[in-house]
């Protein structure tokens, strides 16, 4: 797919991150959520991303920080309202995402019934891989994400278990949000979010395909 700008380096200016809450069953019962019939969406700034080498930074007002793995889908050609059966088209390749969650202020944004962009758009909350071009995953409809903490593993799901699929997620969103080349999509987590602490070292992967790994820290 022919690119004015180089996709390989997506994170260093897409303007937007689309995240999908509760897309898989079993998370949104660890939450004690409602399963959604309909995709829960909010967004981070191009500035919560940080690549392998620099660290997550627990956010000064957050004490329970969450991991989230997910599949990201990078965004090839723009376009709104995307019909589901050339959503495919749009997309120029993957990358494997975390959606770090100050877990604590999202409750409490739950109870006052505010805005959950303290806890989701925070720097640093959006770690990314490499981009992953769209011919080394067949069927992004069945991708195995795997998530450790110090070794231990916490997440590992299948994209097969989301409520919505990818195309129907790029058709949705794009109805609402005018997909651009570069955006990324977070297709939500499997179950097993828990809380990291400073000094963990998070590594995740998708099988045989990438892997990442990031340390947490605080800011001084």
């Amino acid at each position: 797919m022919a690119s004015s700008r180089n996709l390989n380096r997506f994170w260093e200016w897409g303007r937007k991150i689309i995240c999908v809450g509760r897309n898989y069953t079993d998370h949104a019962k660890e939450l004690k959520n409602a399963v959604p019939t309909e995709p829960v969406l909010f967004l981070k700034p191009p500035s919560a991303y940080v690549t392998e080498g620099s660290s997550i930074m627990v956010p000064f007002y957050s004490h329970n920080l969450h991991h989230e793995v997910e599949l990201g889908v990078v965004i090839g050609k723009g376009g709104t309202a995307i019909p589901q059966n050339a959503a495919m088209d749009h997309v120029a390749g993957y990358a494997l995402c975390l959606d770090m969650t100050a877990r604590d202020v999202q409750d409490e944004c739950k109870t006052k019934g505010l805005p959950w962009t303290l806890a989701k758009a925070f720097n640093t909350s959006c770690p990314v891989s490499e981009f992953i071009p769209k011919e080394k995953i067949a069927d992004p409809g069945n991708v195995k994400v795997w998530l450790k903490v110090n070794g231990q593993l916490r997440q590992e799901g299948n994209t097969s278990q989301m409520i919505f699929s990818i195309p129907f997620l790029i058709s949705y969103i794009s109805e609402i949000i005018t997909l651009e080349e570069g955006d990324l999509i977070l297709t939500g987590t499997p179950k097993g979010v828990s809380s990291v602490q400073v000094h963990d070292e998070l590594q995740a992967g998708i099988e045989g395909i990438v892997s990442m790994k990031f340390r947490v820290d605080r800011p001084q």
